[in-house]
């Protein structure tokens, strides 16, 4: 049986790290998108232009709180909170709401292959960080 305060691993702090950047690369492709120029926003193909001035705000905001969410779980992660899990479960949720959108709803452009199988990525990385974090919780090494 597990104590209340054991140490966590290495394995712990280099996935917790790693999880981080991951989750700061989502927030800058968020940012990325929200601030896309004009100029940026002629040079992609046409399909990808009438997508991204269409895209509806809950898509948007479902974006932003996966990444930020995600990022901010993975902080708490690295402070040994609990709260980081709950950020976790709400990325997720955010994750498949987009995603849902992105890969059936939308008709402005035909999803390439690239993206559905980064889009599986993403939502088998956020169900680890759930599990992780989970797992973390129970092994006392977050409270």
């Amino acid at each position: 049986m597990t104590k209340k305060n054991d140490k966590p691993t290495s394995a712990f702090w280099i996935i917790s790290v790693l999880a981080l950047l991951w989750n700061i690369m989502g927030v800058a492709a968020y940012l990325g998108q929200a601030y896309m120029t004009d100029e940026v926003l002629k040079a992609l193909s046409e399909g990808e232009q009438a997508y991204y001035e269409n895209v509806p705000a809950w898509v948007t905001a479902a974006f932003a709180i996966a990444v930020f969410a995600g990022a901010f779980g993975c902080v708490g992660l690295l402070m040994r909170k609990k709260w980081g899990t709950i950020l976790f479960v709400i990325s997720i949720i955010a994750v498949i709401a987009q995603s849902t959108y992105n890969l059936f709803i939308q008709k402005f452009m035909e999803v390439p292959l690239q993206h559905m199988i980064w889009s599986i990525v993403v939502i088998v990385i956020a169900i680890f960080l759930v599990w992780f974090s989970s797992n973390a919780t129970k092994k006392g090494w977050i409270s």
